[in-house]
């Protein structure tokens, strides 16, 4: 069953920019060495690897050292945004007074354009079409708030903004598992470890399941929902997952894969998929 139009060009607009961006994700944000960064680090101080053309000293050499937590991060875009339209290129280093702005401003602007990756892939999934003018007016709503000036950014109250979303993407997904209704997926609820090899797992709803190690080797997706799922060290070698549903770049780079792993179109295999 096909569930998203063919047209995905504002999804492409969504991905990381490192070369725009100012080292943002490792400097704003708190790192802890248990989740597979380089080390423990507050939030606000610069990664002791981060150099000063906000490029990462060891980038390539990510895999080698196990750096799954960098591995697996992704903005959606929000630092080349926030570095590049709300700061016109300054930066915390070149305007240090305003270093904790930017990085308060960050981590907001990255909330938000994780909800928008979400709504754009709504506005093109087909069994939700009836719900598309709701989508769009509040994909029209949140380009406004991330193109606003940095005092309404942080003005924004983001729990109620983001029970506001959930409300719609939840009915996303209801929209989509009544076509798989009669798939019988529903009885699998356990996944960590596990191994489901060959499987057709079309209309599960795995949002916010811990998929850590599981085995989905040659596995089909379709119409199935990874809003928020743990997917770290999952197997997806030779999987179907063209047509999974809220499946991120950063999920892909936490798990494990190769070339002839299926994604959908606006995704990019990590070079760790050899």
């Amino acid at each position: 069953m096909e569930i998203h139009e063919k047209k995905k060009g504002r999804m492409e607009q969504l991905k990381v920019d490192c070369a725009r961006c100012s080292g943002l994700c490792c400097t704003a944000l708190f790192f802890s060495a248990m989740d597979g960064f380089s080390e423990n680090k507050i939030a606000g101080k610069p990664c002791t690897k981060l150099q000063n053309n906000y490029r990462c000293e060891i980038h390539n050499e990510l895999e080698k050292r196990n750096m799954k937590g960098c591995i697996g991060y992704d903005c959606f875009g929000a630092g080349k945004h926030v570095t590049q339209f709300i700061y016109k290129g300054k930066t915390w280093q070149t305007s240090k007074e305003q270093a904790k702005e930017i990085f308060d401003v960050f981590v907001i602007i990255f909330q938000l354009y994780q909800i928008r990756y979400f709504l754009e892939e709504s506005k093109i999934i087909i069994p939700a079409k009836g719900l598309w003018s709701d989508i769009q007016n509040l994909i029209n709503e949140n380009e406004t708030l991330c193109n606003s000036i940095p005092q309404i950014i942080l003005d924004i109250d983001m729990e109620i903004y983001r029970n506001k979303v959930n409300i719609i993407l939840k009915q996303v997904c209801e929209c989509v598992i009544k076509c798989f209704k009669s798939s019988g997926n529903n009885r699998f609820t356990e996944f960590f470890g596990k191994s489901f090899k060959k499987r057709d797992m079309s209309g599960l709803d795995l949002s916010m399941k811990l998929l850590i190690a599981a085995n989905f080797d040659s596995c089909i997706f379709n119409g199935s929902i990874f809003l928020g799922t743990d997917t770290r060290d999952a197997n997806f070698s030779n999987a179907d997952l063209r047509e999974a549903v809220f499946l991120t770049q950063g999920q892909i780079n936490s798990a494990k894969g190769n070339r002839n792993t299926k994604l959908p179109s606006h995704l990019d295999y990590p070079v760790t998929w050899k």
